[in-house]
C-alpha cells in the first residue's frame, strides 16, 4: 500500500496493483528495436482511474511469484495470446495461436500465489481463461463472433447472473469492449459463471464469497470507460 502526500500536502493512500505484461521481440521506439516487456497503456490507466497504483510484472522465474505477490495489494492478469492447450490436456487446433510458454508459466504461478495468499485477483480476457485453466478447467479453442475484425475491438452485450459478485459490481446488462476467439469451456474447480453473452458464452467467472475477491472477465475493460470492475478490485485491495 502506498501512503504519501500530494503536491497540496493532502494525504494519499493507493493500493499497489500488479499487472502482468507481454514479452515481445522486435518492439520499436526511437532508434531501438529490441525485446521488450510491454503492457498496453489502457491497463495502468484503468488502474490509476480506479484509484490504484499500477506496477508492471514482466515474466520471471515462477518460483518468485509468491514473493512478488506478497508485495502487492491486488493482482491483474492481463489479456494476450492463447493459453497453450497442453496446459489443459488438449492438442492445439489449427486456429490456435503459437504458445507463450514463459508467460503461461509466470502467470499461472502468480494466480496460484494470489489464491493461496488471498490477494484480490482480476483476470482480463486471457487472464480469465488462465484462471480457469489454473483451477483445472478447459477452453474452447475457437469461437466465432467475438473478434469480427482483426486488430479492432468490437462490442456486445453482457448480462450478469443475479446474486453474483459481478452483479454486485455491475447489476445491469452492459455493452463491453470485446476481442477474443477463445472462451471458457468446462469451469475450473470452485469457479462459477457470473455473466453471459447473448450466445451463451461465459463472460465472467468468480469464486464464491468466502474464497476471497476473485473475478475474471472475458472482455477488455481497459478499452472502455466503465471503471467499476477495476474500482471493485482496488477497493478490495484497499480493504485487505
Amino acid at each position: 500500500m502506498y501512503r504519501g502526500v500530494d503536491r497540496e500536502g493532502v494525504s494519499v493512500t493507493r493500493p499497489l496493483i500488479g499487472v502482468s505484461t507481454y514479452l515481445e521481440s522486435g518492439a520499436r521506439w526511437g532508434v531501438w528495436e529490441l525485446e521488450a516487456a510491454l503492457l498496453p497503456a489502457g491497463y495502468p490507466r484503468l488502474v490509476q482511474r480506479a484509484g490504484g497504483l499500477a506496477a508492471m510484472l514482466p515474466p520471471d522465474d515462477p518460483k518468485l511469484a509468491a514473493a512478488a505477490v506478497a508485495r502487492l495489494d491486488g493482482l491483474v492478469i492481463a489479456g494476450g495470446p492463447d493459453v497453450e492447450p497442453a496446459r489443459y490436456g488438449a492438442e492445439p487446433e489449427p486456429r490456435t495461436g503459437p504458445p507463450a510458454r514463459e508467460r503461461d508459466a509466470w502467470e499461472l504461478a502468480l494466480i496460484d500465489a494470489a489464491l493461496a495468499a488471498g490477494v484480490p485477483l482480476l483476470g482480463i480476457c486471457r487472464g480469465m481463461q488462465l484462471l480457469n485453466v489454473a483451477l483445472g478447467g478447459t477452453l474452447v479453442q475457437h469461437l466465432d463472433g467475438h473478434a469480427e475484425v482483426v486488430g479492432v475491438f468490437g462490442e456486445h452485450a453482457v448480462k450478469p447472473v443475479p446474486g453474483s459478485l459481478y452483479a454486485g459490481v455491475v447489476p445491469e446488462e452492459t455493452s463491453v469492449p470485446s476481442y477474443h476467439h477463445q472462451a471458457v469451456d468446462r469451469l475450473g474447480e470452485g469457479l462459477v459463471a457470473s455473466a453471459y453473452a447473448v450466445d451463451g458464452t461465459v463472460e465472467a467467472v468468480e469464486l464464491p464469497s468466502g474464497a476471497g475477491w476473485v473475478l475474471g472477465v472475458q472482455w477488455h475493460p481497459e478499452m472502455g470507460q466503465d471503471v467499476r470492475v477495476m474500482r471493485a478490485l482496488v477497493e478490495a485491495a484497499a480493504a485487505d
